[in-house]
């Protein structure tokens, strides 16, 4: 059965109000902040922006069961040439060096090819990441050439070299669709290590559990995709799944959302909190909102509320010692190794 989005089903979870009042009535010893406090690491401070990560919708051609953005095909919202433009004075306003372009599959967005060669024409580093089956339908069939030749670094998601593992979370078919747009990637250059054409693979745990070592997995995947696929790339990142959006619908179905929580905040690490991702990232909304990170994205929850909170009205300099706040699913990121959208912050 085709799994649907939360909100073409009108779930409760649809809603970020929902999804914070589960989280809340989960029973924990302390809060985010608590465990921030504990190790001198409160108030979060940005460190200064050297991100300036962009989701320009939630339409996509998948719908995945952890997803995290509730994105699918029936899903509208994407971001306007006019926002992207506003983006764009922001980013040549600031030294910040790497765009890093999101979804959805942000490949669908009419402006995504205009949006890349504009960065690249500010002098940025671009990162673009993809499903890789959006590459198999017809219209998009050429981007490894296009990304190639405006030298993206490319994050793609695989949750496993096993394709029972990676089609139980995505659909059936993904994984083999994924194997032929990598080894077409493999083709134009990306993953040789000479080419300067970084392939980078995103894996997230299939099930209520942390991810287990980068370094490890790493290797795993390496040696089997290799070995039965003929398949290079240059690293891999892993993600830990955050409590949010359809990942939570999952984790609360299965009796998973509390003893899940509870698992991320017994394994509270502050070296991985001092490397949160939002200190040194901003996470701009399609609409040209401004979030700390993607994650608070989905949830509706804003920068420091004293500050502007769209992408045309704010001052480059206002934000880069901002103050940050964290909820409870922030524990995600400060669990284990930590975990970031450039994956391990710690191990």
């Amino acid at each position: 059965m085709r799994l649907e989005t939360l909100q073409s089903r009108g779930s409760e979870l649809a809603s970020a109000e929902a999804q914070l009042d589960m989280l809340g009535r989960v029973p924990l010893d302390g809060e985010h902040a608590d465990a921030l406090r504990r190790h001198g690491l409160f108030p979060l401070r940005s460190t200064g922006i050297r991100t300036l990560q962009l989701n320009v919708g939630r339409r996509c051609n998948l719908v995945c069961r952890h997803c995290h953005v509730d994105a699918g095909p029936d899903r509208p919202e994407v971001m306007s040439r006019a926002v992207m433009e506003h983006c764009l004075s922001y980013l040549e306003a600031t030294d910040i060096p790497v765009v890093d372009i999101t979804g959805g599959a942000p490949e669908l967005v009419p402006d995504y090819r205009w949006l890349i060669e504009r960065c690249r024409a500010l002098g940025r580093q671009v990162m673009s990441r993809t499903n890789l089956t959006i590459v198999e339908t017809p219209s998009h069939r050429d981007l490894p050439s296009f990304w190639a030749g405006h030298g993206v670094e490319l994050l793609c998601s695989l949750p496993h070299y096993r394709p029972l593992n990676t089609d139980r979370m995505r659909g059936e078919g993904v994984f083999d669709k994924s194997i032929n747009v990598l080894k077409r990637l493999n083709e134009v250059g990306y993953g040789d290590g000479r080419s300067g054409l970084r392939l980078v693979l995103v894996t997230n745990p299939v099930g209520a559990f942390l991810p287990g070592s980068q370094g490890s997995l790493e290797a795993d995947f390496r040696s089997h995709l290799m070995r039965e696929h003929g398949i290079r790339f240059d690293a891999l990142y892993c993600i830990t799944n955050m409590p949010i959006g359809r990942y939570l619908e999952w984790l609360d179905q299965t009796g998973n959302t509390a003893p899940y929580l509870q698992n991320l905040a017994a394994a509270f690490n502050p070296d991985a909190a001092a490397c949160s991702m939002c200190r040194s990232t901003l996470s701009v909304s399609y609409d040209g909102r401004l979030h700390d990170c993607e994650f608070k994205q989905m949830l509706d929850v804003p920068v420091d509320p004293a500050l502007p909170q769209h992408i045309a009205d704010i001052d480059p300099r206002a934000l880069d010692e901002r103050t940050i706040d964290t909820l409870r699913c922030c524990f995600g990121c400060t669990a284990g190794e930590g975990s970031s959208c450039g994956g391990s912050t710690t191990g």
